[in-house]
């Protein structure tokens, strides 16, 4: 067995030894390596130091299982981990900074999960990079670089320039195209914010010029497997930023953002044009086209050869051999799930109290339980399957007949724990007896990703590794049915990709259920949202696509996608465990969402600095 991600992979380790180790306030700020202190020359003239210096480029790649704490940055929560599962209508965070910045909002001068200093940082080390590294000849039996090493070095180094400039453009709009190291002390730093269509055009073109000189897949021998850059990478960054680029946010939908000028005149937000539909559905359609044969949705099958939709949904992210696990496309060894005693790992906190010493502070809002659909595939509202009015034994029906995903994803009362077998009790059937910030305020913990063979108590596991998943395979079959959907809706391969993900998930296709859906642009597209919400769930997602098709407004009766008002769980204040009592949706706290929210703040320090003369704030900041 190869693993396509070794827990230790060296190249990880060197880069979290430099991770903002020294970040300076202004964005374009220099690594420790190069501090005034350090010259240039001596940086690239070691094999170590560039290696390191290369390693550390690396340091931007998201964390995905870091939705709480990161075990791995000394507990603290970083915009370049996972609080956004957290920051929108998929999960309540018991503690740290999500816990607030739900319910208070943020400003420009304190807004907690702002990727751009820590970004430019590393695309300022890209670009010196690009600029400085060079082959170091072999002397002796001292250690070198040679050509191809530096090639391919520099050819990565240029991916992650481009792909920081996604992630800035994914969370704030168009920003500043930085594609030279500049002194961050020089006249020069400050730059005005380019326009979405130079951004997304820089973008794609950094990527495209990296595209020829990548492996189409990982190399198994390799300790770091799929971190290191693939075509399919490559191709997956360009197809979601294009989609992105023709979704609402980006193209014309935001009104407000029409309106913004930067300081000589210039438009940085588009009017609305069609035809980024049709280059989004080009760049989905070359991804899939490469991913043929190459990639291919997890699936796991019983000894009598018939399907088992339920250990896929969880093996899915567990299972690190190549030659089983083709799904997963990019992702990091980097994880913080620790073991299930660990003081600031996410698996203690995925695990009830009253099981060895869990924390359950990682609470599912009801709005994501509503979501799930049954197992005849329909939602709540159409299946003649649903029922509130009653209990099957101690469990609420409520939580019975739903889909597989609804299991791989929800713990709920009275459920079954692993290894021990005991009832789950969330709430024992007093107010307030259990502390609810050790506690889902929900009557629900999150349960996807989450070990099921772990058990702090005696001989068992108490650790699981399993990497960070970045891109899966269902992701981009979802954003093809989009695409296609938005640029021909009669294309029966909309359905065909959205029913590939549900067969998946062991849930009927929408072809057989709704045949009648077909063709129907608005119902189609009503589908795909309602299938990335579930399929997807607590992977970071959820938040930019709510942001970028604009409906973190929309009500439950237009639809759904609300960020602000009131959310809901089960009252976990009723003394009775009754219909009427605990089992009732509740509210618990009222959430905050602004139109300026759909994107995030330009770092007020920044804005300053410029004095408003080139760095232009995002709309209602």
């Amino acid at each position: 067995m190869k693993s396509f991600i070794h827990k230790n992979a060296i190249l990880l380790n060197i880069a979290l030894l430099f991770l903002f180790a020294s970040c300076k306030k202004d964005y374009l700020g220099v690594a420790n390596q190069l501090a005034s202190e350090v010259k240039i020359d001596s940086v690239f003239s070691v094999p170590a130091s560039v290696r390191n210096f290369y390693a550390n480029i690396y340091s931007g790649i998201p964390n995905s299982s870091a939705v709480i704490f990161n075990a791995t940055s000394g507990g603290r929560l970083t915009a370049l981990d996972n609080p956004w599962a957290g920051l929108t209508d998929e999960l309540k965070i018991a503690q740290g900074p999500v816990k607030t910045v739900v319910t208070n909002g943020y400003n420009a001068g304190n807004a907690t999960f702002g990727r751009w200093t820590a970004l430019y940082q590393l695309i300022r080390q890209a670009n010196l990079f690009i600029q400085y590294a060079h082959a170091i000849p072999k002397l002796g039996d001292a250690d070198y670089i040679d050509e191809s090493e530096i090639k391919q070095m520099i050819n990565a180094a240029r991916f992650f320039r481009a792909y920081y400039h996604y992630m800035l453009f994914e969370q704030y709009g168009p920003i500043p195209i930085v594609d030279q190291a500049i002194d961050p002390e020089s006249k020069e730093f400050n730059f005005p914010r380019n326009s979405v269509d130079e951004v997304v055009e820089f973008i794609k073109n950094d990527l495209d010029a990296v595209l020829p000189n990548l492996a189409d897949m990982p190399n198994p021998d390799f300790p770091d497997g799929r971190i290191v850059p693939t075509k399919g990478v490559v191709l997956a960054v360009k197809a979601k930023l294009l989609v992105y680029a023709a979704s609402p946010l980006f193209n014309g939908g935001f009104a407000e953002a029409l309106q913004l000028r930067n300081p000589d005149g210039k438009q940085i937000f588009p009017a609305a044009n069609a035809t980024k539909w049709t280059e989004a559905l080009a760049a989905v359609q070359q991804f899939i086209d490469f991913a043929n044969g190459r990639y291919q949705l997890y699936k796991r099958f019983n000894t009598d050869g018939s399907y088992n939709a339920s250990e896929s949904l969880y093996q899915l992210f567990f299972d690190t051999d190549m030659a089983t696990q083709r799904e997963v496309i990019w992702a990091s060894p980097v994880s913080s799930w620790g073991a299930v005693g660990s003081a600031d790992g996410t698996e203690r906190r995925l695990s009830p109290r009253n099981e060895g010493g869990g924390f359950a502070c990682i609470g599912v809002l009801q709005e994501l339980v509503d979501a799930f659909f049954m197992n005849d595939g329909l939602s709540i509202k159409e299946s003649p399957l649903y029922d509130e009015t009653g209990f099957t034994g101690n469990i609420y029906n409520m939580y019975l007949k739903r889909e597989p995903r609804f299991y791989q994803a929800v713990f709920y009362q009275n459920r079954p724990w692993q290894i021990s077998n005991n009832p789950v009790q969330f709430h024992a059937g007093s107010p307030n007896d259990q502390s609810s910030t050790n506690n889902p305020y929900t009557g629900y913990i999150m349960y996807k990703r989450a070990a099921r063979n772990v058990y702090n108590s005696g001989t068992n596991p108490k650790s699981v590794y399993r990497p960070s998943v970045i891109f899966r395979l269902a992701d981009f079959y979802l954003l093809y049915a989009e695409a296609l959907n938005e640029v021909n809706p009669g294309d029966p391969k909309v359905l065909e990709y959205i029913d590939k993900v549900r067969e998946r998930a062991g849930i009927p296709k929408l072809a057989d259920i709704k045949p009648e859906i077909k063709g129907n642009k608005e119902l189609q597209r009503e589908a795909i949202i309602a299938e990335r919400r579930v399929e997807l769930c607590t992977e970071g997602q959820r938040y930019f696509d709510v942001r970028r098709w604009m409906i973190a407004e929309r009500s439950n009766d237009e639809g759904g996608g609300h960020q602000g008002g009131p959310f809901t769980g089960m009252n976990m204040q009723s003394p009775s465990q009754t219909i009427g009592g605990y089992y009732t949706r509740t509210a618990f706290e009222n959430r905050a969402f602004y139109r300026s929210m759909y994107l995030y703040p330009i770092p007020l320090a920044e804005v300053q600095k410029s004095k408003g003369q080139l760095l232009v704030q995002n709309p209602g900041w």
